[in-house]
């Protein structure tokens, strides 16, 4: 259903932390001209821990109208509520989203069988297509490859995210995998090779600042392009690496402004790129010939 460079948006915002609607008008038009293949809008990237449920919606809303069916949207609604994340997928189907990806649980760390539940009560309650995304680097949440293997076959649950960047965690999943449910890499340093290996794209950071790029590597990964898809993630890796210097989306947000695309906006928590880090990331950035 979806596959190839999945870009997870960052949510533009002015210098006081208001959000900046003509910028995301400008981001997803570049997007489009640049060859990304869907758009996840309003994911953790998209700074979605700091953003209210109205605001959340609105954003959604606002990105699937500028994109007007060009390329999927993908709407990031999980939460660490059950009822919030059927809430915000709820919104995300009225809005006209494509389908949703959905965080593990954060921070409350749910057993196993809880992931199950709060998955299929999600699943039951919003009739469109899900992605579930497990990144336990940041929720303190590890869904296990046997707890995915108990949800691929509910009918609307099409995918899973894997952010581990553990490449027999990708494995097993891409054992998983079948016509009716795909796996998407949630790590730009290792998703070369997890697509090779079978997983269907990327959802991606790095393509927030080299979109044609990350776009032409996952088409010749998909392609079984070995060699191809090596060389130019080659070039990807300092980004793939230094986008990460300080806390996501921190770097990448510090990037596009760079490209001249957003405002030095950005919500607090998170703050501005330290400015001992700004050359390292404008190293990585000449790195990928950008």
């Amino acid at each position: 259903m979806f596959q190839g460079s999945i870009v997870a948006l960052v949510t533009p915002m002015h210098k006081d932390g208001s959000l900046d609607e003509g910028s995301l008008r400008k981001l997803v038009e570049f997007h489009i001209e640049q060859g990304t293949d869907a758009i996840v809008a309003m994911g953790t990237t998209g700074e979605s821990a700091t953003l209210n449920e109205k605001e959340h919606c609105h954003v959604i809303r606002q990105v699937v109208e500028m994109v007007s069916g060009r390329i999927p949207v993908i709407a990031g609604t999980g939460a660490n509520s059950t009822t919030e994340a059927i809430d915000l997928t709820r919104c995300a189907a009225e809005a006209g989203a494509d389908a949703c990806l959905l965080v593990t649980p954060y921070y409350n760390k749910p057993t196993q069988e809880g992931l199950v539940l709060h998955y299929k009560a999600i699943a039951a309650a919003v009739d469109i297509p899900q992605i579930l995304y497990n990144v336990p680097g940041r929720t303190a949440c590890n869904m296990l490859p046997e707890t995915v293997a108990k949800l691929k076959d509910v009918a609307n649950i099409v995918g899973v995210k894997d952010a581990t960047g553990d490449m027999a965690v990708g494995k097993a999943l891409i054992e998983l995998s079948d016509d009716s449910f795909s796996v998407y890499s949630g790590d730009d340093a290792t998703s070369c090779e997890l697509i090779l290996m079978g997983a269907k794209g990327s959802i991606t950071v790095t393509g927030n600042v080299a979109p044609a790029k990350v776009h032409q590597m996952c088409e010749k990964a998909l392609a079984g392009d070995d060699q191809g898809a090596k060389a130019i993630d080659k070039k990807l890796q300092p980004l793939h690496g230094d986008l990460f210097i300080e806390s996501s989306p921190i770097p990448v947000k510090w990037a596009v402004c760079e490209l001249g695309l957003i405002e030095n906006g950005i919500r607090l928590p998170m703050t501005w790129l330290s400015k001992q880090y700004e050359s390292t990331v404008q190293q990585a950035m000449a790195k990928a010939e950008l």
